[in-house]
């Protein structure tokens, strides 16, 4: 099988928004870096960053009750909503350099849509209070308005209100500066750029194998999908390999054979929203309205009413419905999950399944459940829902991380990094609140797979996120550096305790650029709004 005489410096596997992110970070890093993306599908940005493949919230915790747990003594911990704020509030701000730097053509691929939490019931009423009051007194959330008044919430989203019983206690928060994020037209416009800039993109080639080379770095074993290829089969070497393929990722590093992923397994989940386009109900409901999980139930099944915007065009979107499938990707195989199940993470695997029978379920019901069960579950958010008006769609697959841990193994629904010792290879598991932390990911990526570069590359990535340089939870831990205790993602490396990176491993590319430290302005705290927006929400 042929294959490149030199290796290039990075290949990033997957096309959607992480690995657009990270190929974004260092083309500006280190310009003169060759850059690769393979992709097997015939587009980028075509599985879990696709806009009907997610629900397009902008996560920065203003709506989103999981982010907020309850203590046993009653007090509200926001300390995972102030991370995941900073972390989303980086993501703006490099999509704010890209856009001032000429790199995206404007801000339509986000909107301007409030987030809003809305609870029933005299107990959750009680707990919207106590929460409202805990992360009011940050700075990040002191603009979060609160109101116990149905009349007031009539106004806020007049479709969640209509026709309600008015005896039943009812609450919501609202933040004004809430976004949809269209992330797939972003990871497209992404890699548009870095194309523009010298990248390959390799449409339609699927990674079959991947393993270390003698001499350092990777070699990739390609299998082109196009009906015609010739030659079918190729190899690729690369001196650092990330592996961004949402449920293809945990395959891929197993494959690669590295340490730090003996005992990780996944647990493949589908999910399913009802959509409508009727201009009359999308005109009456601007918002993210975000309630409360019902009791037993999962994290990822907090209901939400959402207005989206794709391609400039607004709908509303009502889930998520769960449902199961052995595919790890939704354009994957039927033999996905067995093909992952190995020796080290047979025991995790099976743990986790005797210890979440209410997760199963739940799935269970969920997966049997009728149109009709559907629209109950609807109509307790909109009163007012008519079957006709609503169509259901088929979201995005999503792996949630099963790894050893307590009583043989423990189920994550969160994101996880993980890093070979010697940095050549990184791979990201798991899901929410994924594509809105992206920036905060790929920047712990560099820190910990580029160590010897890191601090060379700082001013620069100060320059790009001012954030970096203002010592938030998000920006370091410690003098400006990205994070690695984000509850909801996940660094694990296991050859230190501590979590950081020993610095010895390759050295892709060149010697890096003289980077000397230059000013980096202020911006707001907050996640930044779109200075323009072509298509109007109504």
């Amino acid at each position: 099988m042929p294959s490149t005489v030199e290796p290039v410096d990075v290949v990033l596997v997957g096309g959607g928004i992480m690995s657009a992110t990270l190929a974004t970070l260092l083309s500006e890093l280190e310009p003169s870096w060759r850059i690769e993306i393979v992709e097997r599908l015939d587009g980028i940005a075509l599985e879990s960053t696709d806009a009907w493949n997610n629900a397009g919230t902008g996560h920065a915790a203003l709506c989103e009750l999981n982010y907020t747990p309850e203590r046993a003594d009653g007090t509200v911990d926001i300390a995972k909503a102030v991370t995941i704020n900073e972390q989303f509030a980086l993501s703006c701000q490099l999509w704010d350099h890209l856009r001032d730097e000429g790199r995206l053509p404007d801000d339509s691929f986000r909107s301007a849509v409030p987030h809003l939490t809305f609870v029933r019931g005299a107990d959750d009423v009680d707990y919207l209070r106590r929460r409202h009051a805990a992360l009011t007194a940050h700075p990040r959330f002191a603009h979060l308005e609160y109101t116990e008044d149905p009349a007031t919430i009539a106004s806020w989203t007049p479709l969640i209100m209509a026709d309600r019983d008015p005896d039943e206690p009812v609450a919501a928060t609202r933040a004004l500066d809430g976004l949809d994020v269209d992330f797939g037209t972003l990871a497209r416009r992404m890699v548009d750029d870095l194309v523009a800039r010298g990248a390959r993109v390799r449409l339609q080639h699927e990674v079959r194998r991947i393993s270390r080379r003698r001499g350092g770095g990777w070699r990739l074993h390609l299998v082109d999908r196009a009906w015609n290829a010739s030659p079918k089969r190729s190899t690729l070497d690369a001196r650092f390999v990330f592996i961004g393929a949402g449920g293809g990722a945990l395959r891929l590093l197993q494959d690669a054979g590295i340490p730090e992923i003996r005992g990780y397994g996944g647990f493949p989940i589908s999910g399913q929203f009802l959509r409508t386009t009727d201009p009359a109900l999308v005109e009456r409901h601007r918002g993210k309205v975000y309630g409360k999980a019902a009791v037993g139930s999962p994290p990822m099944s907090v209901p939400h009413l959402d207005t989206r915007v794709v391609q400039g065009d607004p709908a509303l979107l009502f889930g998520p419905y769960a449902g199961w499938s052995m595919k790890f990707l939704k354009a994957g195989s039927w033999t996905d999950l067995v093909r992952t199940v190995r020796p080290g993470n047979l025991i995790p695997l099976v743990a986790v399944g005797l210890h979440n029978l209410d997760l199963l379920k739940y799935l269970i019901s969920e997966v049997l459940a009728t149109r009709d069960a559907r629209m109950r579950t609807l109509r307790g958010f909109m009163p007012t829902a008519r079957e006709r008006d609503w169509e259901l769609i088929t979201a995005g697959q999503r792996v949630q991380v099963i790894k050893r841990g307590k009583g043989g193994g423990v189920l994550e629904f969160g994101t996880e990094l993980i890093t070979a010792a010697d940095g050549s290879i990184a791979g990201l598991l798991g899901a929410s609140p994924g594509a809105s932390t992206a920036a905060s990911a790929m920047i712990d990526l560099l820190r910990r797979c580029f160590p010897e570069r890191y601090a060379g590359w700082r001013p620069r990535l100060e320059e790009m996120m001012p954030q970096l340089a203002e010592g938030s939870t998000a920006a370091a831990p410690g003098a400006g550096e990205a994070p690695d205790a984000d509850p909801d993602l996940e660094t694990e490396d296991p050859a230190r305790p501590d979590g950081s990176n020993p610095g010895v491993g390759h050295e892709p590319g060149p010697e890096p650029r003289d980077a000397s430290p230059r000013a980096a302005g202020r911006r707001p705290a907050r996640p930044t709004l779109p200075r323009r927006r072509d298509t109007p929400v109504a």
